[in-house]
């Protein structure tokens, strides 16, 4: 069992600024494509959906009545949009509630403002909660524990219809945190009209070999095959691929060190040694990586769900057809989970921690879960959202969303250890020490930073 953090030492942890994937681009990663790749407009979206809820009510009540709560939430451009529309359509829908939506910045600013405001016994009601954060955050108390409310409102909530791919991170130690909201999967984005002018099938590549071939016909015409930072998201994915895991069962120690684990960076440090694919550092690595494929440099990335519908404008304004699709697979598929969830903050009074309950449902309703992936791209959380006659209809017209929803077959919960925010730092720092420095093995670099790791997560 990890130990419980108080809430300062929580503090101090998240504002290292390495909450889970820290990536290049100062974001967490496993929505780096959040920030970057969602200010094109979806050719399937429908920005004025008023179906989203219950029908509009006239606000004819006493605005002073009204239970008014705060709803802070990260990340702007596309997701902004999409927030702010399903805040203010709820609040249009009844006249006992009223949300005040307020931006955050990204999620280690918004977990960061968070830790504050409860400190200062102001925080807001519901939050979004980055997925690998839920640990922390319940441990250390911050949280309220949503299993009574969802026991009480099971036929409304139907907590069962949620995609059991998804609700690994809402639940720790058996109880419920969290319901899934706004949640990704890191997919492979692939430009077609590269693919097929270098004579490649653009089905491909669907293994670590493949890419490596691919990489290499692509080399011979001028071409990466792949930019990708030496991100802690994609990491886990590969580690899952090969059949490894990040942390031992307990959670007490470092398993990454694993022949699984080592296997994903010594396959990166072979492909870009030979400059078969090119591996950015620092804090530009993730808007690199965008920028190469938006130029058509490299014909692969690897980017959130989130990042299709942006993906899609930047194709079509550059000319090229994309496609997504599965992460390349090693000995089989996997994949991490990411984005947030909503969680309701423990210090809110009754009253507001019922609004914020309804708040909660309302928010990722099955109409609300469609709306937010024709409009973004994240996944929709409801399998009943799935398998409606509406998205149906969008899967045929746009393929490449519902790659990241067949791939959730794969999906695995990320780490929710209180230390793994600094344990998955020390992991980047490992992984792009071993493919700078032709002296050092992926072995070694990942032995030693194990050995950091252990430290950590033994406390």
């Amino acid at each position: 069992m990890v130990k419980k953090l108080t809430a300062v030492t929580a503090v101090a942890m998240l504002m290292t600024g390495v909450l889970s994937a820290c990536g290049a681009s100062g974001t967490n990663t496993n929505d780096a494509a959040d920030a970057n790749a969602n200010a094109g407009t979806n050719a399937g979206a429908n920005t004025d959906n008023t179906t989203a809820g219950a029908d509009a009510k006239p606000a004819d009540a006493d605005a002073s009545k009204k239970i008014v709560i705060k709803y802070w939430y990260a990340f702007g451009d596309k997701i902004e949009e999409a927030k702010l529309h399903m805040v203010d359509t709820f609040n249009k829908s009844q006249d006992k509630i009223e949300v005040v939506a307020e931006h955050q910045g990204n999620y280690d600013d918004l977990h960061a403002k968070v830790q504050a405001a409860f400190a200062a016994g102001d925080a807001p009601a519901v939050t979004d909660l980055e997925i690998s954060s839920t640990g922390v955050f319940a441990h250390s108390g911050m949280l309220e524990e949503l299993t009574t409310y969802a026991e009480r409102d099971k036929e409304q909530l139907k907590l069962d219809d949620f995609n059991p791919g998804l609700m690994g991170n809402a639940y720790v130690d058996g109880k419920l945190y969290g319901l899934p909201f706004m949640r990704s999967t890191p997919i492979l984005y692939k430009n077609v009209t590269m693919l097929k002018d270098a004579g490649l099938d653009p089905a491909g590549p669907k293994t670590w070999d493949e890419l490596e071939e691919y990489s290499r016909v692509l080399k011979g015409k001028g071409k990466v095959g792949m930019t990708v930072p030496a991100d802690i998201w994609y990491y886990e994915g590969l580690v899952a691929q090969s059949g490894g895991h990040m942390l031992s069962e307990d959670g007490k120690s470092a398993a990454f060190n694993s022949p699984e684990g080592v296997a994903p960076v010594e396959f990166w440090k072979k492909l870009s040694s030979e400059g078969l694919i090119k591996i950015p550092m620092g804090d530009e690595a993730g808007p690199t990586a965008d920028k190469d494929w938006a130029n058509q440099l490299s014909a692969f990335k690897f980017g959130s769900t989130a990042g299709v519908t942006g993906s899609l404008e930047i194709a079509k304004g550059n000319g090229f057809e994309m496609d997504t699709a599965f992460m390349p697979s090693n000995v089989s598929y996997g994949v991490p989970t990411g984005g947030c969830q909503l969680v309701i903050t423990s210090k809110s009074s009754d009253e507001e921690k019922e609004a914020a309950w309804e708040f909660l449902k309302w928010m990722t309703s099955k109409e609300n879960t469609i709306y937010q992936h024709k409009h973004v791209g994240y996944l929709p959380t409801r399998i009943s959202a799935v398998e409606s006659d509406e998205l149906k209809a969008h899967f045929a017209e746009f393929p490449q969303f519902k790659v990241a929803v067949d791939q959730l077959e794969f999906a695995r919960p990320r780490p929710m250890e209180n230390a793994y925010p600094e344990v998955a730092k020390i992991i980047k720092e490992a992984i792009e020490k071993a493919i700078l420095d032709p002296k050092v093995s992926p072995q070694d670099s990942l032995n030693e930073a194990a050995e950091k790791a252990n430290k950590l997560l033994s406390k």
